[in-house]
C-alpha cells in the first residue's frame, strides 16, 4: 500500500531559474532552513543517477536522518526524483519514499514547483492525515524558503 502527498507551490520566476535553485538543495537547505536540515552530504557518486547521500534533520524535525538515491534527474524537463531508502525518516512503517519534483512553467513567465512523495508502507499501516499536513507544510515552507534566499542572491542565481 501506498500513500501520496501532493505540494505544488506557485512562483513568479520562470522554471529554468526555478530547476538551477532546487538544482543547488544540499548547499541551500541546511543555509535557508537548518532548524529542518543540519546537512546533506554525498556517500557515493557525483550527483547524477545513483548518487546516495545522507541527510542529516535539524530539531525541528522529529527524526534524525534520512539515506537517499537520485533516480532521475532531466533538466531539460525541470524534474529530479529521489527516493528515502534508509534512516528513521521511514517512521518504522515505510520501506521507502519517492519524491518526483518538477517546476512546471506557467503562462505568466512564472512556474509552478511541484513535488509528489509517494509513501511506500510495508504493511497495513500507514501516516496519519497530522503528520502528512506537518509534512506537507516543511515540503511548501523549505522551498518558498529556498526562493526567497535566491531572490535575495540574484547575483548566483
Amino acid at each position: 500500500m501506498s500513500v501520496t502527498l501532493d505540494v505544488q507551490v506557485p512562483s513568479q520566476y520562470p522554471a529554468d531559474k526555478v530547476f538551477k535553485v532546487i538544482s543547488d538543495f544540499d548547499n541551500l537547505a541546511p543555509k535557508v532552513n537548518p532548524q529542518f536540515i543540519k546537512s546533506i552530504e554525498t556517500v557515493q557518486g557525483n550527483g547524477d543517477v545513483g548518487t546516495i547521500k545522507n541527510l542529516t534533520f535539524g530539531d525541528a524535525v522529529p527524526y534524525k536522518s534520512a539515506k537517499y538515491k537520485v533516480d532521475a534527474v532531466d533538466p531539460s524537463n525541470y524534474s529530479y526524483d529521489y527516493s528515502v531508502i534508509e534512516g528513521d525518516s521511514l517512521i518504522g512503517i515505510l520501506d521507502s519514499i519517492n519524491h518526483h519534483v518538477k517546476i512546471v512553467p506557467s503562462s505568466n513567465g512564472g512556474s509552478v514547483y511541484t513535488q509528489t512523495v509517494i509513501y511506500n508502507c510495508k504493511g497495513a499501516e500507514k501516516p496519519s492525515e497530522e503528520f502528512l499536513k506537518k509534512e506537507k507544510e516543511v515540503y511548501e515552507n523549505s522551498y518558498k524558503a529556498i526562493e526567497a534566499y535566491a531572490a535575495a542572491h540574484p547575483e548566483v542565481y
